[in-house]
Parts: structure tokens; C-alpha cells; sequence
């Protein structure tokens, strides 16, 4: 599960990249700078392992995780080839959700693509190339459809029916993840895997001045978003770079403050991409190791189990499942058992977040 950063060329996209990964990708004051994506294995900021790890007193701890992939920025003619868009649309088509980085801030030694600061003209330049390619998409599904109306069956109908609804209303400019679907047009729109129908997050990137005081484009593309339905995370991606070049926590925390700031930006930013790919986490607790697991909300027991190993999800018996709150309450898990809070769950248990969960299973 992937969440690509998409944006126009010098709004800030490697640098934050850079941030948010120890990949180091290469970071210039000019157009398509990143040619290949960089892909980032990022760790997921979460207090509850740190508390965890408190009473555990575990010998490691190990993060859930998230990757973030870097992609080129695009231009206008992008779904036409132009620039690399062949290339980038390809790369954004292999990510489930998009950060969509917005450059809200002026500065006259980094030359923007379009000659001048406007976030709201920048967001619908990469909304209308992505629109474009989805309408190519769609046009051959849509010919292809029709060939099968002709047998009057109803599902051949609703399917031709849904996907040329679909291609009207992308035509007007608007993106697949806006159209409204039900239990029936779903599965059929999801068949045809559209780039606009992707969730995003937007972010705009501020100056030091307007991380404190906000500014009119943040206003603006607040107000676009809330329509959208997405979010909006804010930050400087200079200072999130400054807050990278600090040795210790110590330092960090102490620059944040001045900021008036109380984490780096970064941090928000992860946990946002995580809820957009519709990813939780479950944890283990040992002496051995405390670790956080990533899966998909709604998974079962059996399906988390598997995240650790296939042979746990195969044979998979049961699993003795203590919510976080109630561990964090007793202190530890024998002191939870006393109290009744253990609970035992089987094949049909859908995990929540936080679960506290171990495993029995026989091959």
C-alpha cells in the first residue's frame, strides 16, 4: 500500500520526500529532477508504543510503516506524453492514495513552472491531466461496454449506463472520487481503476511566516478540499529539512518550541497518509520485542495473523485480544487477565485499532 507525492515541478515535493524517508532524493532548482520514483519506507509516529514500551520494557520496538514514493512533477499535456507524463501518470497509477503537494509561499530564487505562485491554478492543472488520462480510460471501457448492451441483460446495461454517467461527469471537470456510487456501481467503477478516483491529501507548503499565521492560499485550498471531501495538512517543508539536519530529540524539541510548533509537520503528515490508505494497527507486546502491525480496517484475526506469517493465518486457532486502553489501565497483561479483560476471539473477530493481540495456531 503506496501513497504517491504528486505536484508541479519546484513545489517542494523531493524535499519533503527527503524528510519523511532517509532516501535522499536529489533535490534541484529545476524541472524533473526526480526521473525515477524514489520510494521510501517511512515509520509511522504512534505515542501508544512508547507507552507500551514503558511497561513492557521490551529489548526492541519496532514502528508500523507506510511507503511514500516520489514521483516526477508533472506538467500541463502530461496524459499527451508531455514532459515525462507517460512515465509519471503510470507511477501514480501504481499508488492507492495521492499527497498532493502545494506550493503556498513566494520566493524569488526558486523559479516556479508556471512563472508565478497560484496553488489553486497549480491544483487544477494536475487535476485536469489526471481527468484527461482517466477520460482515456474510460472512453475504451466505455465502447467496449457498449458492444454488450445488445444482449439486454441488466447488469451489461447498468454497467454501460454507470461508466458513461461517469465519463459525463468527469467531462465537466470533476474527479472520479466525487461521483456517487452505491453497492452496484461500485465494483464496477473500481474495475477500471481511475486515477481521480484515488483518495488524496493535500499539502500546502508554507514560509516560516505563514506556518504561524496561515495565509490566504491555505484559506483557498481549505475551502476547495472541504468540498472535495479530502484534507489538509500544512507545513514549510525548509524547516521540516532544518529539523532533519539536528542531531538529538533534544534539539529538535527546542526548535519546534521556538516555532511554537508542538511535532514537525512530517509526523501529521504520515499519520494523515496512513488514514487516507485506510491502513490501522495492531500491536504484540513481548519481552522479546513491542512491535505495531499494519493492516487494513475491517481485516479479521485471521488476516492480521497473516501479516506476521502465512503459516499463522493458515492455521489459525484463536487469539487472546486485551484493548490498548485496558493494558495501558492494568499495567500489564497478567493484571488484565485478573480483571476479565482478556478476551478470546476467533476466525470471525474484526480487529480494532490498538488491539493487543497473540496468536495461537497449529500447521
Amino acid at each position: 500500500m503506496k501513497c504517491g507525492i504528486v505536484g508541479l515541478p519546484n513545489v517542494g515535493k523531493s524535499t519533503l520526500f527527503n524528510c519523511l524517508s532517509n532516501a535522499k532524493a536529489q533535490s534541484a532548482n529545476y524541472p524533473f529532477c526526480t526521473i525515477e520514483p524514489n520510494l521510501g519506507t517511512v515509520s509511522v509516529p504512534d505515542q501508544r508504543l512508547f507507552e507500551l514500551e514503558k511497561l513492557v520494557v521490551p529489548e526492541r520496538v519496532v514502528p508500523a510503516v507506510v511507503e511514500i514514493v516520489d514521483i516526477a512533477g508533472l506538467v500541463k499535456g502530461a496524459s499527451k506524453g508531455e514532459g515525462l507524463g507517460n512515465q509519471f501518470l503510470a507511477n501514480i497509477r501504481e499508488c492507492e492514495a495521492i499527497i498532493h503537494v502545494l506550493r503556498c509561499f513566494e520566493n524569488g530564487n526558486i523559479v516556479h513552472v508556471e512563472g508565478s505562485v497560484d496553488p489553486v491554478r497549480d491544483k487544477e492543472i494536475i487535476d485536469i491531466e489526471l481527468q484527461l488520462k482517466d477520460l482515456e480510460t474510460l472512453g475504451k471501457a466505455v465502447d467496449k461496454a457498449k458492444k454488450y448492451i445488445k444482449s439486454g441483460k441488466k447488469e451489461d446495461i447498468l454497467n454501460y449506463e454507470t461508466l458513461l454517467a461517469l465519463q459525463n461527469f468527469i467531462e465537466d471537470g470533476k474527479n472520479a472520487r466525487e461521483f456517487p456510487v452505491d453497492d452496484t456501481t461500485k465494483p464496477i467503477i473500481d474495475e477500471v481503476h481511475l486515477l481521480t478516483r484515488k483518495p488524496v491529501l493535500y499539502v500546502c507548503n508554507v514560509d516560516e511566516n505563514s506556518i504561524r499565521n496561515g495565509n490566504e492560499w491555505i484559506a483557498r485550498i481549505e475551502e476547495i478540499a472541504a468540498g472535495e471531501g479530502a484534507e489538509v495538512v500544512v507545513l514549510a517543508a525548509q524547516i521540516e529539512a532544518d529539523i532533519n539536519e539536528l542531531e538529538t530529540f533534544e534539539e529538535r524539541q527546542m526548535f519546534l518550541e521556538e516555532l511554537g510548533l508542538e511535532e514537525p509537520g512530517v509526523n501529521r503528515l504520515i499519520r494523515k497518509a496512513y488514514e487516507l490508505l485506510k491502513l490501522q494497527t495492531y500491536f504484540t507486546a513481548g519481552v522479546k520485542e513491542v512491535r505495531a502491525w499494519t493492516i487494513g480496517k475491517g481485516w479479521t484475526a485471521p488476516q492480521a495473523a497473516g501479516v506476521i506469517h502465512t503459516d499463522f493465518e493458515k492455521g489459525f486457532i484463536r487469539a487472546e485480544v486485551i484493548a490498548y486502553e485496558d493494558f495501558i489501565r492494568y499495567g500489564s497483561e497478567s493484571k488484565v487477565k485478573e480483571a476479565g479483560k482478556l478476551s478470546v476471539e476467533g476466525k470471525e473477530y474484526i480487529v480494532q485499532d490498538g488491539d493487543i493481540m497473540h496468536f495461537r495456531f497449529n500447521v
